[in-house]
């Protein structure tokens, strides 16, 4: 992955962690940054996955790839803010 890939996910992990935090039912505890870096780390890890399936790199949009990276970002906002819950 070069530089310009490594921005650009990180922008994107902004914009999947707003969204996997949209989809989660309910308040969340955590604070905006959580938020971005649950994003920014479901985006890595939703591209990795996609390209194993190979589904990464398709024409057009990317609609897979996405739909993963936001369930892995809903999954880490759920799971952060429940254990906020419990402190």
């Amino acid at each position: 992955m070069e530089i310009s890939g490594i921005i650009s996910a990180i922008v994107i992990g902004i914009v999947i962690g707003v969204l996997g935090r949209l989809v989660v039912p309910g308040r969340q505890r955590i604070g905006i940054l959580w938020t971005i870096a649950i994003g920014i780390i479901a985006a890595f890890i939703g591209s990795a996955v996609a390209a194993g399936f190979g589904v990464a790199d398709t024409k057009g949009v990317d609609w897979i790839e996405w739909l993963i990276q936001i369930a892995l970002a809903a999954v880490g906002v759920a799971a952060l803010s429940r254990v906020k819950v419990r402190h």
